[in-house]
């Protein structure tokens, strides 16, 4: 818990240093857009503004996403993070399309424009500071990982592009007289725009459910199958409930042998561990393997072969033979894009009836969440 306030802090603090930056551009912009008559340095000012909303956005959402849980939320508010982060977004695309339509009248009704020497070094600083300010958004965003940091960024980075665009302009119209603010705004614009989709695209992922990293659940399965008595990792599903919060189940595999009072042992050491190494909490599901019996061995490597001649078959686990009961039971994980998931099992498990009669064969099917 202390770990996660301090993380809320930080994020604010970096969001309230924002807030200051943009603040003082807000003003400079406006004095040299009014004084030089230039639309596009007024609407970069306008931009910068929009940008310090962005930070009371991101700080009102790290705010709620602090929030303890509670009953009506047990899994706690962290997911609040990327719908502030998500209205960041749309304020992006908003800022792009109000460009947009800005350049467009630009473009067809060129105004004269007075810059001066004074506007030019403004509009230059203000080009260093939005780059400073966006590589210090991004950088902060990565290490606490916080989505509605690296989406304010990625929109000073290309406000940064905006304000260097009316630079060239305003240098362009100085000393040789032709106004290009509606032509680079256009083009300025469109990138603002594919900013603004790839950002709501990635925080809506995270809302509708998105798949773990591939490398994060190898090596938390990894750590757990370093421990002797665990002989496999398997079916690991996690949920993501906001930044570094998750929950998860996996089913291991373990001797059937073992007492209750091993594998809950077992459990009371694994879970702690992951919890501390990764952050995640997991739920522990028991596969029993066969120990002694020739005829598991037997079954299984039949078991192997068959289900290694279907290519949509990406893994076999779970195997166990009950043998008083004739029972033969295992897990398949499928490819996502195979339709006939119903039929393959079929055929796999006539194949394996035609060369065991006496055993009945239960495969359940599994989907690929994680590595």
């Amino acid at each position: 818990m202390a770990q996660e306030t301090s993380r809320t802090g930080e994020i604010i603090r970096v969001s309230y240093r924002g807030i200051a930056v943009n603040l003082m551009l807000v003003i400079f912009k406006a004095i040299v857009g009014l004084t030089a008559h230039s639309i596009a340095v007024i609407l970069d000012a306008v931009n910068n503004l929009s940008d310090a909303l962005s930070s009371i956005i991101t700080i009102v959402g790290a705010k709620l996403a602090g929030k303890a849980a509670d009953r009506k939320h047990p899994y706690g508010h962290g997911r609040i993070e990327y719908v502030s982060a998500s209205i960041i977004a749309l304020l992006v695309l908003l800022a792009g399309l109000t460009s947009m339509k800005e350049s467009v009248v630009k473009l067809i009704h060129p105004a004269e424009t007075k810059h001066t020497l004074l506007s030019v070094l403004v509009l230059a600083a203000a080009v260093g500071a939005k780059i400073v300010l966006g590589k210090y958004y991004q950088k902060k965003g990565a290490a606490l990982n916080s989505d509605s940091l690296t989406a304010s960024g990625t929109d000073a980075l290309f406000d940064a592009v905006l304000s260097f665009a009316t630079l060239i302009s305003a240098v362009i119209s100085m000393t040789v007289g032709w106004n290009l603010e509606g032509l680079l705004g256009i083009v300025i614009s469109v990138f603002i725009l594919k900013a603004g989709y790839e950002i709501i695209t990635e925080t809506l992922n995270h809302i509708i459910g998105i798949r773990a990293e591939d490398d994060f659940t190898a090596q938390i399965k990894s750590c757990i199958c370093a421990n002797p008595a665990v002989h496999g990792a398997y079916d690991l599903i996690l949920h993501n409930y906001g930044p570094e919060k998750y929950f998860g189940s996996v089913h291991i595999e373990v001797d059937d042998n073992m007492t209750a009072r091993e594998i809950d042992a077992l459990s009371r050491t694994i879970v702690p561990q992951i919890y501390q190494e990764f952050g995640v909490l997991l739920t522990i599901g028991i596969y029993a393997t066969n120990t002694h019996s020739d005829t598991a061995v037997q079954i299984r490597e039949t078991v192997r072969h068959v289900v290694g001649q279907y290519p949509e078959i990406l893994q076999m686990h779970g195997f166990y033979v009950e043998e008083a009961a004739r029972a033969v039971s295992f897990d398949i994980m499928l490819d996502y894009d195979i339709e006939n998931a119903s039929d393959l099992t079929a055929s796999v498990s006539s194949e394996l009836t035609e060369r065991f009669p006496d055993y009945q064969f239960f495969i359940n099917i599994d989907r690929d969440f994680s590595e």
